[in-house]
């Protein structure tokens, strides 16, 4: 019913007015006490589905990425569709409106988005806010750097954003992969990734020493899909070197190869997730699995429009799956077809 009635009406509009507009319809069931009409539709739950990562215990191992509930607005309602995570953020330290609109750009003959929407949102501080409430659901944390923040300095927002959410989130997620802020991906390369990631360890050590139970809160790194087989096999190194606890691959791709939408769109500046982005992501997930020997957790993200394409993210070495551009084509139901296949396997 959604590919055929909804989503037809709401690619009629805007992608940014069609998201503020779904978390209003939300957040209005949900005040209301409604969110029963469409968990009973949507959720599907087995405890064949649990599973345990990191250390945190997962009721199933389907994710929403970060971007979609980017200010912790509504990951309790959200979590009524059958998620078994949801990730908030990216989150910086100040507020930051982000880039000049239009920021996001639907490629539908591929089954794709390009966004440049660059960090937008109301500070890492507004959403602690919310984020005091109880969760019905693991919460992740992306934290990334303002953009006025040169890269000299950037290990200080990201430490600021850290210590802010440490209370509230079950892990955290550090973003240095998103092509819509000027040199972030700079921060990829080995010596200044070595250098956050060991000060985000250190501190997670301090801040948890200073907590009741004294535990410390996984750390994953999001990695772009245009790294190079040497650079990714730098980032083995890397995690081997910090000890942080994961890898989430991938965020958006900045190649355009082999687009079937016209030439206006495909463009456009930004990053490319959806279809488009579905082989090269399982090909690094594969990469980093195989080349480390499973040394380490992989959450697997991009272009998962289907079952099938879950299950093979998960059989070429991702221990969890995030949705975000799939979620947006395929509706909600994805993720009722995907916990049914994978408990069929």
């Amino acid at each position: 019913m959604y590919k055929i009635l909804v989503r037809p009406i709401l690619f009629l509009m805007d992608p940014e007015m069609v998201h503020h507009l779904t978390f209003s319809m939300i957040r209005i069931l949900g005040k209301l006490g409604l969110t029963s009409l469409y968990k009973s539709a949507f959720v599907f739950e087995d405890k064949a589905l649990e599973k345990e990562v990191f250390g945190l215990r997962f009721k199933n191992p389907i994710g929403l990425a970060a971007g979609f509930d980017k200010e912790a607005n509504l990951f309790n309602e959200l979590s009524d569709f059958g998620f078994g995570f949801i990730e908030i953020g990216t989150l910086t330290p100040k507020p930051q409106s982000g880039n000049p609109k239009k920021r996001i750009f639907r490629l539908k003959a591929d089954e794709a988005l390009i966004n440049r929407m660059g960090f937008n949102n109301k500070g890492v501080f507004d959403a602690v806010d919310r984020l005091k409430k109880k969760h019905k659901v693991l919460i992740g944390g992306n934290i990334g750097k303002n953009k006025v923040t040169p890269n000299d300095e950037a290990i200080k927002d990201y430490l600021i954003c850290f210590d802010a959410l440490f209370p509230h989130v079950d892990y955290f997620v550090v973003n240095v992969s998103s092509p819509n802020t000027p040199g972030l991906r700079e921060l990829q390369d080995k010596e200044p990734l070595t250098a956050l990631l060991k000060e985000l360890k250190n501190e997670n050590r301090k801040v948890a020493a200073s907590q009741s139970n004294g535990a410390e809160k996984p750390i994953l790194l999001k990695i772009a899909p245009d790294l190079t087989d040497d650079q990714l096999l730098d980032i083995i190194k890397i995690v081997e070197n910090t000890k942080i606890d994961g890898i989430i691959a991938t965020n958006t791709t900045i190649a355009r190869e082999g687009l079937k939408s016209n030439l206006f769109l495909t463009e456009e500046k930004g990053g490319l997730s959806g279809k488009p982005l579905k082989d090269r992501s399982t090909e690094v997930i594969r990469f980093l699995s195989e080349k480390s020997n499973k040394a380490f957790p992989i959450i697997g993200v991009g272009g998962i429009h289907s079952a099938e394409d879950a299950i093979e993210k998960l059989e070429a070495g991702a221990d969890l799956i995030q949705l975000y551009t799939g979620f947006i084509y395929e509706g909600p139901a994805l993720i009722k077809r995907i916990n049914k296949a994978l408990l069929a396997k």
